[in-house]
């Protein structure tokens, strides 16, 4: 396996999507590695940081079909399916699909849907099909959801259940900028045009090439066992009432696997886990009392910390 591949596949989508987003390769690093790892993403910050312009551009960067939906309460799970409906002319019930029924889906402020509507979305995003008066559809792969959330309307309308976050391979936020690529943001041209020009930089062969080839990344024994340790470590915390599950621990070892392949390295070194740990991990967890986001992440990342790191025999 040629580790750089990967370094290539990743500076392409990132000087693409850093055409339309500034500063922010971190996150972009990330959204590429749930997108070969076959993950879904949950993208949670403060109105007007660009979370859907960094979507859109990352859709276009990677190409197939992209559907935006946004969430409101009154939105029903066949409105994102699809439905049956009767055709006078022929006189035969026809499918119509919904926008589920693309490659990437935006699923914005997903928390001011009802339960019901969030749930249709956990069969696709889990078993990667759609199921619609009792007929399956498979979904096109390579398939993937971002879901965004505001954390100013103290979780949305309906915050989502333990279950559909568990699905989620990641946690990411945005952040402000800094001041100088603000202020360089000011006087550019328009970011919507500069979205409109930007094309497809890797190819769908390429995709699914990468996708099958970073299993060959070897994980050794004392860093499989610091994956664990951390896991074990969330389920024990006195702070947490449901810690890691075994979905998060496969997303740490897959995606750390990512880490270190687009970095160029064929093996995994303990650093690739710590620096991915908090975003795989804190939205599965359930915190006793009252916690902030942000105090959740300060607590995930204690506990991280507190995990002594294999140091190479």
């Amino acid at each position: 396996m040629d580790a750089k591949r990967f370094e290539e596949y990743y500076e392409k989508i990132r000087d693409n999507c850093a055409r339309v987003i500034i500063g922010k390769d971190e996150c972009i690093r990330n959204i590429v590695i749930a997108y070969l790892a076959g993950g879904h993403v949950l993208l949670e910050d403060v109105p007007g940081t660009g979370k859907t312009m960094l979507f859109r551009a990352f859709s276009k960067s990677v190409g197939g079909s992209y559907k935006r939906i946004q969430f409101t309460p009154d939105i029903m799970p066949s409105d994102l399916t699809g439905i049956n409906f009767y055709n006078m002319k022929t006189g035969e019930f026809e499918f119509r699909p919904g926008p589920l029924f693309a490659q990437m889906i935006l699923a914005d402020e997903i928390n001011r849907a009802t339960p019901r509507t969030q749930s249709s979305l956990l069969e696709a995003m889990a078993e990667d099909q759609i199921t619609v008066d009792g007929k399956t559809y498979l979904v096109e792969k390579p398939f993937m959801v971002m879901a965004t959330q505001n954390p100013l309307e103290s979780g949305g309308t309906f915050p989502l259940p333990e279950a559909q976050k568990d699905r989620f391979m990641m946690k990411l936020s945005l952040g402000y900028m800094k001041r100088e690529e603000e202020t360089s943001l000011l006087s550019r041209e328009s970011s919507v045009d500069i979205l409109s020009q930007l094309g497809q930089v890797v190819s769908m062969e390429e995709t699914f090439a990468l996708q099958k080839l970073y299993h060959q990344v070897e994980v050794s024994a004392p860093v499989k066992d610091y994956i664990m340790d951390i896991i074990e470590k969330t389920r024990k915390d006195r702070r947490i009432i449901l810690g890691a599950s075994t979905r998060a621990a496969l997303a740490l070892y897959q995606a750390s696997q990512l880490m270190a392949a687009i970095q160029g390295r064929l093996f995994v070194i303990p650093e690739d886990v710590k620096e991915l740990a908090v975003c795989i991990l804190e939205h599965r967890m359930s915190f006793a009392g009252v916690v902030r986001t942000n105090e959740a992440s300060d607590i995930c990342r204690e506990i991280v910390d507190e995990v002594p790191v294999p140091t190479e025999q």
